[in-house]
């Protein structure tokens, strides 16, 4: 499949993707959508790890009461983390020398966040230049099919999100000898929704309440899976494209 070049909006995405080396996503304060979904899509350009966490309390600046903090602690198989490194210096070596792992999911993160947040509000039609036709068609026969309660689970603002990292690594070429690099990346984000409880146990196995029992405020640790594209084919723009969206137990 042919990859969506980005235009206007998304230029600045892709470039913080593409180039790390050369792009850099300045700190901007956030913007409400769709201006979010105007200035972060212009910057687009199966690992588990388990998971457990512990909060601390401590009182805030202006004495509003305790502050709650998540601790995520990752235990991950060596054996995928030196594959996903192995196949990070083949792309520097022969795609892109200036690739980096750590800004490529800094944009990747914002691109999340951004799309997940468009997809909790119905707004597909600004996702045209970030996710690819095929997949953006499934969406909307899927969206429009969404209880409420699922579909305001599928955002994720940035500070929400807080484990990320790849999965899949895959360097291939299609019958027309066009090169392709995918990197799968794994979400872990915290959102208030009010889930029922017939969500199946992998959404809701974490239940995180900040407060007392007066005044409580229950959050689920919920995944999802971004699947990020981009053609190394000589001459092709230097644009990611999501190619694929898994939001486990709710868009399904």
């Amino acid at each position: 499949m042919a990859l969506r070049a980005a235009t206007g909006r998304c230029r600045w995405l892709a470039r913080a993707l593409a180039a790390p080396g050369l792009a850099r996503v300045p700190p901007v304060p956030p913007l409400p959508l769709p201006a979010a979904a105007a200035a972060a899509a212009a910057a687009l350009g199966p690992l588990r790890a388990r998971a457990r966490f512990a909060s601390t309390a401590g009182q805030g600046s202006e004495g509003e009461g305790p502050q709650r903090r998540v601790v995520v602690v990752r235990i991950t198989s060596p054996f995928a983390w030196l594959r996903t490194r192995f196949y990070y210096l083949l792309i520097r070596l022969y795609f892109d020398q200036e690739f980096s792992i750590e800004e490529f999911t800094r944009g990747a993160k914002q691109a999340f966040s951004v799309v997940s947040k468009l997809l909790s509000q119905r707004k597909l039609e600004l996702l045209d230049e970030l996710v690819s036709a095929e997949v953006l068609q499934v969406l909307k026969e899927k969206i429009s099919l969404l209880p409420d309660s699922h579909r305001d689970a599928l955002a994720a603002d940035i500070d929400s999100i807080m484990y990320t990292t790849e999965g899949d690594v895959r360097i291939y070429y299609d019958d027309d000898g066009r090169k392709f690099v995918s990197i799968l990346m794994c979400f872990w984000y915290l959102n208030g929704a009010n889930l029922p409880d017939e969500v199946p146990s992998e959404t809701k196995v974490f239940q995180i309440v900040f407060g007392d029992e007066s005044s409580k405020e229950k959050k689920h640790l919920l995944t999802a899976n971004y699947e990020f594209r981009r053609e190394f084919t000589e001459g092709a723009k230097p644009d990611w494209t999501i190619t694929r969206i898994e939001h486990p137990r709710l868009l399904e």
